[in-house]
């Protein structure tokens, strides 16, 4: 059907529907998301031309992602600033704690004696340090670079993480607008540009981790049960490679409810609104759906109540401990209090900066898109722009707030706005001669200056905010490293830890709650800081109707107390 281009529309252009030319090439030589279910078939006069493109599309996937790794893990090196103290105390200092025992000097927090944390994402760097740690004992490193290495190994894992989901964005960007699209290359080079993912997505947040599997997650969805069910020829979820993608999303999903429960917002909306499509389709579709459900989310739940009676020494379950502290006794006030639109007058914006205003408006027109887009990307849309305005609503009911608990909508935000910063930022350039369909349309840059000055912003926000902005914390455990190195050259060793006579250093931390990292950043033995390092108790007040009463009385006096 003909109708008014939009200013929108070359971001916006859809799939051509089976039998108007020659099909998109799935990526990586499988089908992509939004046509998994669609019931179309290549003819044999395009099989060869696909072939091709196949194989050019691999080689493409294989390109983007070795730069992405190589520049999250640059970008891992140059952040060289404190955040917050969740990035150690709910990661690393466990893992530290798993990895080398209970006298390896990690700061254990209140939080893991009341079990409100899964085991599972400190459980993955604690692998990675007895990992590294073995083979470099094994070489017989010296001792300082030891220490130096394992500092440096969460954030270098933490940056595999960071350009997986960076490249899942492109990727589900991809699977929505078509190849044929700009917009995939607007949502990757966004995701690349923002200071925000600069700034926290090679920090080892429960968070960051979180974001990458939510991202893979959506992108595994098999989006073509939200499509028009008249157009298909099979019934959804009984096509080859269906399921088995359904299976590696609904995995890598509940992998992230278990570390994060609120995640759990996000998929209600996207299966509810896939249950909504599949009960036309009959009954038999929708018990595949919850046969799947079922299978994929035990298996991970055994997986992790696993972990954590390993870990903690007897049988809890931390998902249920976490939604009682934040939300039935109230407890995490006592660590903020944020107005309800805090979402909404910072949240969003410190998320997106400058790309802002097309979030906005991409948030909008995916909420209420327009009828001339076709069924499954219509439906795609509003599936993602409902899932984060659900996610954004239930959050701001909830008085304490930080960024990072709406950070998993960032890649859904990129991946609306994209085809609108496509729009604002580029124009067709004009053609001689009509060009092959299947090319994609060439395009003009314009608003050039206004694009430097946004570009120019994000680099220098991320410049400030990784090296000049609170770098102290750090810096301090690296000066009390290169002291105790320079003072006990030989009381390095991890595994075997040697008791120092002369307790010269000692360490007194008279900061705010946690804000200076232990043993994953200092990398020294427990007996570097003699007795032990000192700093304040921050454990909230349990059993009290108000938290934020009993804060108001702590206020100005807290205890010093061995941690």
């Amino acid at each position: 059907m003909e109708s008014k281009p939009s200013p929108a529309d070359e971001g916006l252009r859809a799939r051509r529907k089976p039998g108007s030319g020659p099909a998109e090439p799935a990526e990586v030589g499988k089908t992509s998301s939004t046509e998994r279910g669609m019931g179309t078939t290549p003819s044999s006069s395009t099989a060869a031309t696909q072939a091709v493109h196949a194989q050019v599309a691999a080689a493409q996937v294989y390109d983007i992602l070795s730069v992405l790794l190589f520049f999250r893990f640059v970008n891992a090196l140059c952040v060289r600033t404190f955040f917050q103290p969740d990035e150690y105390f709910q990661a690393l200092e466990p893992a530290w704690d798993m990895a080398f025992g209970t006298n390896s000097g990690a700061w254990m927090t209140w939080e893991w004696q009341h079990q409100l944390r899964s085991s599972l994402h400190p459980a993955i760097f604690a692998l990675a340090y007895r990992t590294v740690e073995g083979v470099m004992s094994a070489m017989s490193l010296f001792p300082p670079f030891k220490a130096l290495m394992l500092v440096a190994l969460p954030g270098a894992l933490q940056s595999v993480f960071a350009a997986l989901g960076d490249f899942f964005t492109w990727k589900l960007a991809m699977d929505i607008y078509g190849r044929e699209s700009n917009a995939p290359w607007a949502a990757l080079w966004m995701t690349v540009l923002n200071p925000w993912q600069w700034y926290c997505s090679t920090r080892t947040f429960s968070n960051s981790l979180e974001t990458t599997l939510t991202i893979a997650a959506l992108c595994y969805w098999p989006w073509g049960v939200l499509g028009d069910a008249k157009a298909s020829k099979e019934l959804p979820l009984q096509q080859k490679g269906v399921v088995a993608s359904l299976r590696i999303s609904l995995v890598l999903a509940a992998i992230a409810v278990l570390l994060r429960p609120t995640n759990l917002l996000i998929w209600l909306c996207v299966l509810g609104l896939s249950v909504r499509r599949l009960a036309q389709a009959g009954i038999s579709t929708l018990l595949v759906l919850v046969r799947e459900i079922a299978i994929c989310g035990l298996a991970v739940l055994a997986v992790s109540v696993a972990s954590d009676r390993l870990y903690f020494g007897f049988w809890t379950f931390p998902p249920y401990q976490w939604l009682y502290f934040n939300i039935s006794a109230s407890l995490a006030v006592f660590y903020g209090h944020m107005p309800w639109h805090y979402y909404l007058s910072q949240g969003v914006p410190l998320l997106t900066t400058t790309f802002l205003p097309f979030a906005l408006v991409g948030l909008y027109k995916a909420a209420f898109p327009p009828k001339a887009l076709p069924a499954l990307q219509s439906n795609t849309l509003n599936t993602l722009a409902l899932a984060a305005l659900a996610m954004i609503t239930a959050l701001s009911l909830i008085a304490h707030k930080e960024v990072r608990f709406i950070y998993p909508l960032l890649p859904i935000l990129h991946t609306l706005a994209a085809p609108y910063i496509t729009a604002f930022f580029t124009a067709p350039t004009p053609q001689p001669a009509i060009p092959a369909a299947s090319d994609p349309t060439p395009l003009t840059l314009r608003h050039k200056f206004t694009l430097a000055n946004l570009l120019s912003l994000n680099l220098l926000i991320a410049g400030y905010l990784s090296v000049l902005h609170q770098p102290a914390p750090l810096s301090v455990l690296s000066f009390l490293r290169a002291d105790f190195e320079r003072l006990h050259p030989d009381a390095l060793s991890i595994s075997t830890p040697q008791l120092v006579e002369d307790r010269e250093l000692f360490a007194l931390f008279l900061t705010p709650c946690h804000s200076t990292p232990g043993a994953p950043t200092s990398s020294t033995p427990p007996s570097a800081l003699a007795p032990s390092p000192v700093s304040r108790r921050c454990t909230p007040p349990p059993g009290q109707p108000s938290a934020r009463r009993t804060l108001m009385r702590r206020i100005g006096f807290t205890l010093l107390s061995r941690t």
